[in-house]
């Protein structure tokens, strides 16, 4: 099952897959687009356990906001042990990520598959 909530210029799909959301992003992700991000992380399910995966690789930017709607998004997931994890990170999102050490605080992966496997990425 996938629900998809849109804005002007960003999209966020939410799918289940293998025990995991995964929130598949589209556009830019910025102050006036980071609202759908904001509502699917406060969407997904409080339990204990559940693994969200945050699939970038359609993104081809993300400014401060985007970075603080995950920081709290974060936050809240770990309060219901839960974890937020990033997928497919394109090079300006990765940068800013790298910038700012948000890299060290969110377990990356090269895409969905690798998620699910469990193999981060190296680095």
């Amino acid at each position: 099952m996938a629900s998809t909530a849109e804005g002007d210029r960003f999209t966020v799909e939410v799918r289940h897959v293998r025990g995991a959301t995964v929130l598949k992003l589209g556009g830019e992700l910025d102050h006036d687009t980071a609202e759908p991000l904001r509502d699917a992380l406060e969407a997904v399910p409080a339990e204990g356990g559940e693994r969200v995966l945050v699939d970038f690789s359609d993104v081809g930017f993300c400014d401060s906001t985007g970075l603080n709607v995950l920081l709290q998004g974060r936050l809240t997931a770990d309060r219901a042990g839960a974890s937020i994890e990033l997928v497919g990170l394109r090079r300006p999102v990765e940068r800013m990520f790298r910038i700012t050490g948000a890299d060290a605080v969110f377990p990356v992966y090269a895409d969905v598959a690798q998620a699910l496997a469990g193999r981060p990425e190296d680095g």
